[in-house]
């Protein structure tokens, strides 16, 4: 399949199967747009008759024909397989998301952690819990060097003291393990001060900062326990953070619902006040006027468009930020094996409960079916392991024939399973918007290209 689209005044077309882009004019557009499969010459000059010169169409043909005997146009998946058969998985820990607080000081409308607490009760992760997980991330990581935690909640600021101890432990057993630790905090920001703000920048490899954008929705949604906005304690504490980090790695990230379905003034609310890492993603979830149902998707992926020619044009106007979803490197993007198994969440990746509980990411915790084991005894359930290892691209069943699944990697796990209790069947609002992002930074990525060409 060859997915063909306009956007921007730029006509794009996609191979499924080899992930190659093209740019193309007008003749080889049409040419393309109405295949689904390599047609003979005589059937494309019949079909283009009237519209182009018969001399220009078996030019263009005759490219065409090169670019999938190049396997770069209607490639099969025949060879993609192959790749993957040939790859080996690593059966070694990546990285470790520990849950340091099943609490929060916020009670954001949208929180797929029931307000902070995983259905499961307000509690902080004790010391002992802590380091013990360090010690199985190092001791199940294999050959690895490199390695990851991150400090996750609820509020991960509450229970400070524990963050503080990890690092430290970790720090001081790097040389002797032959790893490297690489520490990563999510935060609402609501606990920032100096002191917090100072040790985040040293010690935090990445930053996460939640802000929703414009000040009447951060503040609608993202309240305290006593229902007052956090908009106007969190900003000058974010930008204090962010303007000490240098060159280190942050993300301020927002979440977008029905009631600002205009969610391109919040990612500029968001430039405007110096944030140069930027993450607006829509909400999950179903149930209350917050989360989208389907006649709110022509609305949202009008807004996607819209905001990758504003983004182009705020750009060239000199206003520096990324867009995390219109981040695509065409040249030295995810390997294959990126690709095709995603995130690892269930493999490479899982998340530690505060009693040391173990599941395949963050957003499964509570879930107790989805409990792999534990911190002291390892993984128990080998079937849920395997299930999750051979979930990808390449097994579901509407992925395995997407123009995007290169791009997308399958889509999110726990997506699909809050939305259809089955891991293996994607979450059909995220892809259909997945797509249009896809789209979007494809088309901004050519943009880019074309004006350093000329």
């Amino acid at each position: 399949m060859v997915h063909t689209y306009t956007l921007n005044g730029y006509n794009i077309a996609i191979d499924e199967n080899s992930g190659s882009i093209h740019l193309l004019d007008d003749i080889s557009f049409h040419i393309l747009k109405e295949m689904q499969e390599f047609k003979s010459l005589d059937y494309i000059i019949s079909c283009l008759d009237g519209m182009y010169d018969t001399e220009d169409i078996v030019e263009a043909y005759k490219e065409i024909e090169e670019l999938k005997e190049n396997e770069l146009l209607f490639t099969s998946n025949e060879s993609l397989e192959e790749l993957a058969c040939n790859m080996n998985y690593s059966h070694s820990l990546k990285a470790l998301c520990l849950h340091v607080a099943h609490d929060c000081n916020l009670r954001c409308e949208y929180c797929f952690a029931s307000k902070g607490n995983y259905k499961s009760g307000r509690s902080l992760m004790s010391e002992e819990v802590a380091l013990k997980a360090v010690d199985y991330l190092v001791n199940n990581s294999g050959d690895r060097y490199n390695i990851e935690i991150d400090f996750f909640g609820g509020e991960p600021l509450l229970n400070f003291d524990l963050v503080k101890k990890v690092v430290e432990y970790g720090r001081s057993i790097e040389k002797i393990k032959n790893k490297k630790f690489y520490f990563t905090i999510t935060t609402n920001g609501v606990l920032l001060n100096d002191e917090k703000i100072n040790y985040i920048n040293e010690y935090m490899d990445n930053v996460v900062i939640s802000i929703d954008g414009r000040k009447e929705i951060h503040d609608s949604i993202r309240y305290d326990i006593n229902k007052n906005g956090t908009y106007d304690r969190i900003v000058p504490l974010a930008q204090k953070l962010v303007n000490g980090r240098g060159n280190k790695r942050y993300f301020v990230r927002g979440t977008f619902t029905k009631r600002n379905k205009d969610f391109s003034k919040d990612v500029r609310r968001l430039a405007d006040l110096g944030f140069k890492e930027i993450s607006v993603e829509p909400v999950v979830g179903t149930g209350q006027d917050m989360f989208f149902d389907e006649d709110d998707i022509p609305e949202i992926l009008s807004e996607y468009e819209k905001l990758a020619v504003e983004y182009l044009k705020w750009l060239d106007e000199g206003l520096d930020f990324r867009f995390y979803h219109f981040n695509i490197d065409l040249y030295d993007g995810p390997c294959l094996f990126k690709r095709i198994m995603a995130c690892g969440a269930g493999v490479e990746y899982f998340a530690v409960s505060p009693i040391g509980e173990l599941y395949p990411c963050h957003q499964f915790v509570g879930e107790k079916d989805f409990i792999a084991g534990d911190i002291y005894n390892g993984i128990n359930s080998v079937e849920m392991g395997e299930k999750f290892k051979n979930t990808n691209i390449l097994t579901k069943q509407k992925c395995k024939n997407c123009w995007a699944k290169l791009f997308c990697s399958g889509g999110c796990h726990a997506n699909a399973f809050y939305s259809n209790g089955d891991i293996t069947m994607p979450n059909e609002l995220a892809c259909i918007l997945q797509k249009k992002r896809i789209e979007c930074a494809i088309m901004i990525q050519i943009a880019k290209e074309m004006v350093n060409k000329n």
